[in-house]
């Protein structure tokens, strides 16, 4: 599990490609790597296959680069890094799983003072759990929302965000991971009733109430 604080910027120095995945290698300045432990990159949780001086290795699956950006992201570019959560660590962002839910697109960057406003399209499957004011990963950066769209949403980027992440290095029309807030996944399924049954008859559970109080957006 992760939380969206991004604790490194790592470069992509080379994917190779195996049949239909890929090994991915990520110049990174973590010290005391172990094998097997969780990296979000870019987002993306990877499984630290091999540690090398500077560096780590990584198997990305044909499921991963079809359903992430991670195939198509530039060798030499900067990655934001995420090592995964330890027991007492501090909390500051929200609950992020690695698992992106769809790939969106930044389409407009504009100067507020210091900070930046931005905002990414992205496809329903993504925007319907997007909540104003709620939460979402973007790259591997836990974001706030500061605005829906049609077809996406708004954020903004503190001067801190920009310079701690490579997210200042998106520009309109670059590609990012999404991945939605967890707890609006699952209150979907609510609304689902399971495998397709509808919420028990008086439960009060309704998406107008769960829209009113925030939890998921109605449009």
């Amino acid at each position: 599990m992760f939380t969206g604080i991004i604790t490194a910027v790592g470069t992509l120095r080379s994917r190779v490609s195996a049949g239909p995945s890929a090994t991915l290698t990520v110049a990174c300045p973590y010290e005391r790597l172990e094998l097997g432990e969780s990296i979000a990159v870019n987002g993306v949780c990877l499984t630290v296959a091999t540690i090398l001086d500077g560096a780590f290795t990584a198997s990305a699956s044909a499921e991963t680069l079809a359903r992430t950006t991670l195939g198509a992201v530039p060798v030499g570019a900067r990655v934001n890094l995420e090592r995964a959560l330890a027991m007492g660590d501090r909390f500051g962002g929200h609950i992020v799983a690695g698992h992106v839910d769809g790939v969106g697109r930044v389409a407009e960057r504009v100067k507020v003072g210091t900070a930046e406003r931005v905002r990414f399209e992205c496809g329903d499957e993504v925007l319907r759990f997007v909540a104003e004011k709620g939460s979402i990963t973007i790259d591997g950066v836990s974001l706030t929302v500061n605005r829906l769209h049609p077809k996406g949403f708004e954020v903004m980027l503190v001067p801190f965000t920009q310079d701690a992440t490579a997210l200042g290095d998106r520009k309109a029309g670059s590609s990012v991971n999404l991945e939605v807030d967890v707890i609006a996944r699952y209150v979907a399924r609510l609304l689902e009733g399971g495998a397709g049954r509808a919420p028990a008859a008086g439960s009060g559970v309704t998406l107008e109430m769960l829209a009113r109080h925030g939890y998921v957006n109605e449009g």
